[in-house]
C-alpha cells in the first residue's frame, strides 16, 4: 500500500489517476473501472455539451461505482459558449466531490467549488501556473512533462525536471503526469517528490477502453520515437502519433499556414472508434514505446502497486552503510 496526501485527500486506495481523454475515450466504463480498482477515474465534462447530459452521465457512473471519481472541466475558449459554471453546477448538484480543472486558472470558480466542499485538482504544464493555482486555493496540482500525450504545454521540459521543481515550489500535493505507465515510472515519480501519478496512454490500452482494433494495433506497434508535436505556431501543442495526416499538418505549420488553413485538415479526425490509423489523429505520450499489451484496468493498477513494492525492496537491498 502506498498512502500519501493524495490518497487521503481523495479517499482512494492507490495514488493513481486516469487522465481524462477524448473524444469518446474516457467513457463511463473506463472511468468506473479505474475507480473500482482503487484509483481515481476522471470524467471529461467536454464530452457532454449540455449540462443535463453531464448530470445523466454522472448518475450512470454512480450506478457503476461507489468509489470516488472526479469530473474534469477544461477551461479553454472553445467551450466558453457552454458556460463553465453550468458544468461545475451540474457536477456539484449530482454530489461530485472532486473536480479537476485544466488549461486556465480555476480562480474565478474557486468560491463556487469551495462553498460546495469540493476538492479541486488543477492540471498544468508550467511552474508559474501551479503557483497561481495554489494561490487560488486548489487542493492539489498535477504537473505534466513534455513527454505527455494530448496537450503537454508550450515549454519543452521533461517530467524528470518538472516534478521536483513542482515539489520544491508548492506546498500542496503534487501529482506527476507524462512518461509514466508502469511501476518503474510510478516509483520514479514518488522519488522525485510526487504523491500520485496521472496516466492516460497506459489506460488507453486497457480492455475497458473501447477504441477500434486497428487503432489499438497501431498503438501497440508504436515506438517511443513515433510521436510528433503539432500546433506549436498556435501555442496549442499536441503530441500525436506520426502518420501521413499528422506529418502533413506539421509541414503546413512549418510553412506558415494559418489556423484557418490547418484546422480543416484536423476536423473530424480524432475519432478513435473508426479503424483508419493513417487518417486519424491519435494523441499519445512517448511512453507508448513501453506498452505492448492490453490488460484490464485492475491488472494495470495491481501490477504497478505490486511491482513498485518489489522495486523499492530491491533498491533497499543495494544500499550499504
Amino acid at each position: 500500500m502506498f498512502q500519501t496526501r493524495i490518497t487521503e485527500l481523495l479517499g482512494i486506495e492507490h495514488p493513481i489517476l486516469a487522465g481524462p481523454m477524448g473524444p469518446k475515450i474516457s467513457e463511463l466504463e473506463l472511468v468506473a473501472a479505474v475507480s473500482n480498482a482503487g484509483g481515481l477515474g476522471i470524467l471529461p465534462a467536454v464530452e457532454y455539451r449540455h449540462p443535463d447530459e453531464l448530470r445523466e452521465a454522472i448518475k450512470e457512473l454512480k450506478r457503476m461505482t461507489d468509489k470516488p471519481f472526479a469530473v474534469n472541466v477544461t477551461l479553454v475558449p472553445f467551450y466558453t459558449e457552454i458556460g463553465f459554471d453550468k458544468w461545475f453546477a451540474a457536477a456539484i448538484n449530482e454530489g461530485v466531490k472532486i473536480i479537476e480543472t485544466s488549461a486556465r486558472s480555476p480562480e474565478p470558480y474557486m468560491k463556487l467549488l469551495k462553498e460546495a466542499n469540493v476538492k479541486v485538482i488543477h492540471r498544468a504544464t508550467r511552474t508559474k501556473d501551479i503557483v497561481t493555482a495554489e494561490q487560488a486555493g486548489v487542493d492539489a496540482i498535477t504537473i505534466l512533462g513534455i513527454e505527455a500525450g494530448g496537450l503537454p504545454g508550450i515549454e519543452d521540459v521533461t517530467s524528470m525536471v518538472r516534478i521536483p521543481i513542482a515539489k520544491d515550489t508548492v506546498s500542496i500535493p503534487v501529482i506527476a503526469g507524462g512518461g509514466i505507465s508502469d511501476a518503474r515510472g510510478f516509483v520514479a515519480a514518488l522519488a522525485l517528490g510526487a504523491e500520485g501519478v496521472l496516466m492516460g496512454t497506459r489506460f488507453m490500452l486497457s480492455k475497458e477502453c473501447k477504441i477500434h482494433p486497428e487503432i489499438r494495433k497501431r498503438l501497440i506497434d508504436c515506438q517511443e520515437n513515433e510521436t510528433i508535436l503539432t500546433g506549436r505556431p498556435f501555442k496549442y501543442i499536441s503530441r500525436v502519433i506520426k502518420s501521413p495526416l499528422t506529418q502533413k499538418i506539421l509541414e503546413m505549420e512549418q510553412k506558415g499556414a494559418t489556423w484557418e488553413e490547418v484546422y480543416p485538415q484536423m476536423e473530424g479526425k480524432f475519432n478513435l472508434k473508426k479503424g483508419d490509423p493513417e487518417n486519424t489523429i491519435i494523441s499519445t505520450g512517448q511512453v507508448i514505446g513501453l506498452i505492448h499489451d492490453v490488460p484490464s484496468v485492475r491488472e494495470i493498477i495491481d501490477s504497478i502497486i505490486n511491482k513498485a513494492k518489489e522495486i523499492i525492496e530491491n533498491l533497499s537491498s543495494i544500499m550499504t552503510t
